[in-house]
């Protein structure tokens, strides 16, 4: 009797795990590359790194449809340095995502970690989707995601789709909405167009030395050609949160990880304006060959000498559907008091610093392998 009654719940189980099996995806990808980066100064240095293009994660994801266009949905995503086999963040067990959110007709709402809006429409910024050594948008530095996070996202009407997110502090004594991290995005698509708008705002504390909010504001717009597409995007941003160790290291709002949110409000550079504007454009030789080439200024409003010009010219060979290989070269120049580094989709582990980036002039070679799994 006892072995039937196991023999039941063994085949139960298994009837459940299969029915379920389908609503849960295992997922993820590796990137490594080979990145060489030489300074005016003659310092270089030669690494394997992870993420010129995706940072290297492994996530679940699943979905339960509950009838009448309704759905529950969670991620649960951990970012690693695959060159080293250690945790992106040892601090976090998914520190890239960890949200629960359902699906309605009206929209989709979420609560928990997640990524930015700024974050979401990279591959509208430029050709190389805002990841590599030659984007300027990317050496200034992206907001990518925030703690405590709840999101709503319309469903697309008329080719517009609104995106709002509010992150909050969780401080004690303070009222919802207080402070925290706000965030709107509205993203128009149509035929060979697409473009939009893509926000960032956080409030001060009340006795704030400072009290400038700090904002990245981000414009883009793309076409299709039919051969490629042309990207145009503009930042004005007060955060410089790059891969920074120089003239521009110090983050004012941390583009991944702050406790509680929290802006201080106690760093004068919240007064210094970043203009920052970006072209690229890319060309299909054949279905697996992709070139591209980028170019960007990014302006210091506040006159300090502080920002910085650059641009690179790369290639694509996808081998099949989930395995790319790509090489790019890259080149920036920091103005007199600009301290800019290159970055990757994850910053470079072997890099140079200080005097040798202040004020000087990069070049930076990557090549390497993205699977998508």
């Amino acid at each position: 009797m006892k072995r039937k009654i196991f023999a039941a719940c063994s085949f139960a189980g298994c009837s459940a795990f299969a029915q379920a099996e389908p609503n849960v995806t295992l997922y993820g990808d590796i990137d490594q590359y080979l990145g060489y980066i030489h300074s005016s100064s003659g310092a270089s240095v030669t690494g394997v790194n992870d993420g010129a293009i995706l940072r290297s994660r492994l996530g679940l994801r699943g979905i339960e449809d509950l009838g009448n266009g309704y759905q529950t949905k969670f991620t649960l995503e951990q970012g690693l340095n695959a060159n080293t086999g250690a945790a992106a963040d040892a601090s976090r067990l998914f520190d890239r995502q960890a949200w629960i959110g359902m699906n309605t007709p009206l929209g989709e709402f979420r609560i928990g970690r997640q990524n930015t809006i700024v974050f979401f429409i990279g591959g509208a910024i430029d050709y190389t989707e805002r990841t590599t050594y030659g984007s300027l948008i990317n050496s200034f530095g992206v907001p990518s995601r925030y703690d405590n996070d709840l999101s709503y996202k319309s469903p697309r009407l008329a080719g517009f789709q609104l995106d709002v997110h509010y992150a909050l502090t969780e401080t004690a004594g303070e009222n919802l909405g207080a402070r925290g991290v706000y965030q709107f995005g509205l993203d128009y698509s149509n035929g060979p167009y697409r473009a939009g708008y893509a926000g960032l705002w956080a409030k001060p504390a009340a006795q704030a030395v400072f009290a400038d909010k700090v904002v990245y504001h981000n414009l883009y717009a793309d076409y299709d050609y039919g051969g490629g597409k042309l990207y145009f995007a503009y930042v004005r941003s007060n955060n410089v949160t790059g891969n920074a160790n120089g003239n521009n290291a110090a983050a004012i709002l941390n583009n991944v990880s702050i406790p509680n949110n929290a802006y201080a409000g106690n760093n004068a550079n919240v007064q210094r304006m970043y203009n920052i504007y970006q072209v690229s454009a890319d060309y299909r030789l054949s279905p697996q060959l992709r070139i591209g080439a980028l170019y960007g200024l990014m302006k210091d409003s506040s006159g300090g000498g502080a920002g910085a010009r650059g641009g690179n010219v790369g290639a694509y060979c996808d081998l099949s559907k989930r395995t790319t290989l790509y090489s790019f070269a890259n080149y920036m120049k920091n103005d007199p008091n600009a301290g800019f580094r290159f970055s990757g989709s994850a910053g470079p582990t072997a890099n140079l610093a200080g005097a040798d980036i202040n004020g000087k002039s990069l070049v930076g070679l990557q090549a390497g392998i993205l699977h998508r799994f």
